[in-house]
């Protein structure tokens, strides 16, 4: 596999509500050096509607030595406005493409039969999901020739543009004619009812001689989230009473399990690399419209497929680690006596790549100060040891109870 990566999305717009409201250039700065170092990717999926959004994220993640795969998306417009639209986002991802020639991909859709309108009938996905007719015309087809008649006109205006590779990020239920892209793309999630022909769906893109990249994939973190695949979403309440008065809140109880999330996204990887799949993109980083909750009711990042708990206005910890601790700049003067921070961990880490990466950590350490690892096993809380690490330590691993604590632990300089 060539390219690991994860989804960042910049504020992608369903009915008027944007996914990510607050957007800073910094913060992404900040995220997308989170996505180089401690998930060790070596590119990134940017996704959303704002061109000025996707350009200042997509000139960071450039500046960390990611390559970009660049995802404008323009929900539930008519195909005339999405191919506008998507003309001029291919202008902004030529200026990048000078930026750093090679390191940028551009996407001219994502799933346009669900997403876009005018293909099939519904004013949103939702509504062309419910449709009487939309798996019958979907069955019969009838979808892919209005389909591929807007990919042609899309890929011909991007490359009169953009000089850069072109690719399409398509769904299983689509047919694609791509002979006219540079990549095979798809999002592909696992669940129930797909598990058993996971490996000869995926085998079906590699029959057009050009590399395959994995646009979607992941799991929510809650227990039975790998059954339900790609409606592990389907869990937020959206239809009760006074909705619209009263704290979103899931649909009813469901227990937290970041591990089953961990072993399911572990287990495509593998899929993933074994059949020679170029590059993957793990659905999403953070979701910020989905914070977490002690209530588990109203835990809303149980129902996200997001790799960083969300606390609305701030990160939460990556994957299973409980705190992240980061010591204060030291004082000029004398060398103070060394400074302790303890960092607590409790669950699984998932190896991305090779390297202890999603539910890994990394911790800066300065001269002078001490990091100290406390593990335990959320099965047996009583059950631990404790580590510590100075400036000159290197990356190790322990075992707690019975579970494998894996830390990626780094010493850098602050920037």
């Amino acid at each position: 596999m060539n390219r690991r990566g994860v989804c960042y999305d910049v504020g992608r717009v369903m009915w008027g509500q944007d996914w990510r409201p607050e957007f800073s250039p910094e913060e992404a700065r900040r995220e997308l050096q989170i996505i180089r170092d401690d998930l060790h990717c070596n590119a990134v999926r940017i996704c959303g509607q704002d061109l000025g959004r996707l350009v200042a994220a997509g000139k960071h993640a450039l500046d960390h030595d990611l390559q970009v795969w660049l995802s404008p998306e323009l929900w539930d417009h008519s195909p005339s406005e999405t191919l506008d639209y998507i003309a001029t986002a291919a202008e902004a991802a030529q200026d990048l493409h000078r930026h750093r020639p090679g390191q940028v991909v551009f996407s001219v859709g994502s799933e346009a039969t669900l997403f876009m309108a005018g293909i099939v009938e519904g004013g949103s996905v939702f509504e062309r999901l419910e449709h009487p007719d939309f798996w019958k015309r979907v069955q019969a087809g009838e979808h892919n020739q209005p389909l591929n008649t807007f990919l042609a006109q899309a890929a011909d205006r991007v490359r009169g543009v953009f000089h850069g590779p072109v690719t399409y990020a398509s769904v299983p239920l689509e047919t694609v004619e791509w002979s006219r892209f540079d990549y095979v793309s798809v999002d592909l999630y696992r669940g129930a009812e797909l598990k058993d022909r996971f490996t000869d769906v995926l085998h079906r893109y590699f029959a057009f001689g050009r590399p395959v990249a994995i646009t979607e994939f992941g799991c929510c973190t809650y227990r039975g989230a790998a059954a339900a695949g790609g409606r592990g979403f389907a869990i937020l309440d959206i239809t009760a009473p006074g909705r619209n008065s009263t704290p979103p809140r899931l649909n009813g109880r469901y227990v937290r399990d970041e591990s089953e999330q961990a072993r399911e996204l572990t287990e495509m990887l593998s899929i993933f690399d074994a059949a020679g799949v170029d590059a993957t993109f793990v659905m999403t980083f953070v979701a910020p419209l989905n914070p977490t909750s002690d209530d588990p009711l109203y835990d809303l990042d149980m129902a996200s497929y997001s790799l960083v708990k969300s606390f609305g206005g701030h990160l939460g910890p990556l994957g299973a680690a409980q705190a992240l601790a980061r010591p204060s700049p030291l004082p000029a003067g004398p060398p103070p006596a060394p400074r302790a921070a303890l960092l607590e961990v409790v669950d699984l880490s998932v190896r991305y790549g090779g390297v202890s990466a999603v539910h890994g950590i990394s911790i800066e350490v300065g001269p002078g100060e001490a990091v100290g690892i406390r593990c335990r096993s959320s099965t047996s809380p009583r059950r631990g040891c404790r580590r510590s690490w100075s400036r000159q330590s290197s990356p190790c691993s322990c075992a707690s109870g019975t579970r494998v604590l894996a830390f990626c632990l780094s010493s850098r300089t602050p920037r």
